[in-house]
């Protein structure tokens, strides 16, 4: 979009996810990644909890920052139960996350902050995920045949376990993918 041209956008994600849907919405960027604790107060619940990250994320870029330029940092978390489901750190953590979510409804919580010298922006996008009850098969088979480590409640929308998982979606698909498109696109709009 040419009215972005004049901005030097960052996005501070490793997520190939959301690397892909910045792509598509037509804007020029680039990566820049930093080493942050992801570890967050204990007493957060729920949309505070990438609230709190995605703000910690861009803040790490504060020396570099220039008139000119926005960085776009984002945290997803699914959460269940009054809890949040976070990336497993393992198998049998992704195990446990998959049958908890197991013919129940979840949320997805993702959270945006963009940040440039002079301003801070941040925003939280819910969206209510219902899955089918599954089965033991189809639990392993997607933990074997997929990459659930990198992913918030261990699954992702856009693979074999979002496919034959979800039932129906209230709210934005692609903030389950880690990115709310349209929410983003606004807020650029009126940064």
């Amino acid at each position: 979009m040419n009215e972005f041209k004049k901005y030097k956008l960052i996005l501070a994600s490793k997520s190939p996810r959301r690397q892909y849907l910045l792509k598509e919405l037509g804007l020029d960027f680039e990566v820049s990644l930093k080493d942050v604790d992801e570890s967050f107060p204990g007493n957060l619940k729920s949309y505070e909890i990438p609230l709190y990250l995605c703000e910690k994320k861009a803040a790490q870029f504060d020396e570099e920052l220039t008139d000119n330029t926005i960085v776009i940092a984002a945290d997803t978390i699914v959460w269940i139960d009054n809890k949040v489901l976070n990336k497993p750190q393992n198998y049998d953590d992704a195990l446990r996350m998959l049958n908890l979510l197991s013919g129940r409804k979840h949320e997805v919580f993702t959270a945006v902050c963009l940040r440039s010298r002079h301003k801070t922006k941040s925003f939280y996008v819910l969206t209510s995920v219902y899955f089918k009850i599954l089965s033991p098969q189809e639990i392993e088979y997607y933990i074997k045949n997929y990459n659930p480590y990198d992913k918030a409640g261990a699954y992702g929308a856009q693979e074999w376990m979002g496919f034959i998982a979800i039932e129906r979606i209230e709210g934005s698909y692609f903030n389950v993918m880690g990115l709310p498109l349209r929410e983003l696109y606004e807020e650029l709009c009126n940064f």
